[in-house]
């Protein structure tokens, strides 16, 4: 059975989709490169207990991180660098709230092995992909309604473990949103696998179309 439940609607990873481009300085690469600048302060942030410095940088990330795809798909600027840095940037910000809210006791260990292993068993589909002209697999749905429960759960959890009136009401949403985010991680995780899997079948190294 696919993974996404229907033959009829299961779309093809080879399927014609606008082809990004080579270019590296666009608007949307930029404000990328941008939130990745921004990870290892963020995370110095939340080591040092600035809570609500961190959840306002993490709301700017975010920010940028909708105005990029936006300006991308208004103006044309998809680029293959721009389809890597997009998620890069995503999880580098789940890993180092993860990482941050763990090493302060404020979340167990095994959220961040969860998590963790997700993203290496994504990084060992890499090799297979760009030996057959892959850069990155299409985000799917799944996918981005992972991300934005764990970008919400993870800063809701932080402020859940301060002295605030809403820190109760934030400790509840915010876990449930980390626990149905975590959910959802995975099962994207394993839909990418069955596309991985379709494009190993589907297609050659391109090593061995070029001979």
């Amino acid at each position: 059975m696919p993974l996404n439940g229907s033959n009829s609607d299961e779309v093809s990873v080879t399927a014609a989709r606008p082809v990004p481009s080579d270019r590296i300085w666009t608007i949307p690469n930029v404000l990328s490169f941008a939130r990745l600048i921004g990870v290892p302060f963020f995370l110095a942030l939340i080591l040092l207990r600035h809570d609500v410095a961190a959840v306002v940088l993490l709301a700017v990330a975010s920010l940028t991180d909708l105005l990029d795809g936006r300006i991308a798909r208004r103006f044309n600027q998809m680029s293959k660098l721009g389809e890597m840095l997009d998620p890069a940037a995503d999880r580098l910000y789940i890993f180092a709230t993860v990482l941050g809210l763990t090493v302060r006791g404020i979340i167990p260990w095994w959220l961040l092995a969860v998590l963790v292993c997700r993203d290496l068993m994504m990084a060992a589909l890499l090799p297979a992909l760009r030996a057959r002209g892959f850069t990155s697999l299409p985000v799917n749905f799944i996918g981005k309604a992972a991300t934005f429960c764990l970008l919400y759960a993870l800063p809701l959890i932080l402020l859940g473990a301060g002295p605030w009136i809403i820190s109760p009401a934030a400790q509840i949403v915010g876990w449930a949103f980390a626990i149905w985010g975590a959910f959802l991680y995975w099962w994207a995780g394993l839909m990418y696998v069955g596309q991985t899997r379709q494009v190993v079948k589907t297609l050659p190294p391109v090593s061995k179309r070029a001979g």
